[in-house]
């Protein structure tokens, strides 16, 4: 099987809401709240690629995981409560999904590879993210890959567990 991360296009669309919305049924599946209040959406989706930030995790060309992935963007992480790791330049990714057809292989913690390879290539040695406290499965990857826990970051009023990753 190859995998392939590249950046996102308009043509993606479709196949990217299609894994969201999956993902944002298995959320509702387990009782979370996250991603339960009509946020992701397609126009989020859309603005992501016109933006040059959302990523497509491919095998053999079909389109397997997205997330979006920016570059010291995301002014919600100034507000912590709590203390990052680092001041440096940093990546965040956000609205992490893989295909329901495909879960299991772990896809998600091969796209977080890529992830940390594209903040290498871009000189930039600290990986910030953050998840739901009863995301139980972003929560098992994060320490399986060696994140730490840094505090807590809010988002439309709902608190979030926050975590970094440095890549020195």
């Amino acid at each position: 099987m190859k995998n392939q991360f590249r950046k996102a296009t308009l043509d993606d669309v479709i196949a990217i809401w299609d894994i969201l919305k999956q993902a944002i049924e298995r959320r509702k599946q387990e009782g979370s709240n996250q991603w339960q209040d009509g946020y992701p959406n397609l126009e989020v989706i859309k603005k992501d690629i016109e933006k040059h930030v959302g990523f497509v995790l491919t095998e053999n060309e079909t389109i397997v995981g997205y997330a979006a992935v920016l570059i010291n963007d995301e002014p919600e992480y100034e507000n912590i409560k709590g203390k990052w790791l680092t001041d440096d330049d940093f990546v965040v990714f956000h609205r992490v999904a893989i295909s329901e057809n495909h879960l299991g292989k772990g896809l998600a913690k091969k796209m977080m590879s890529c992830i940390e390879q594209y903040a290498l290539d871009n000189d930039i040695y600290s990986i910030k993210a953050d998840t739901n406290f009863d995301n139980v499965a972003m929560l098992g990857i994060f320490k399986k890959l060696g994140y730490a826990y840094c505090g807590k970051v809010y988002f439309r009023n709902s608190p979030r567990e926050a975590y970094e990753k440095s890549l020195k």
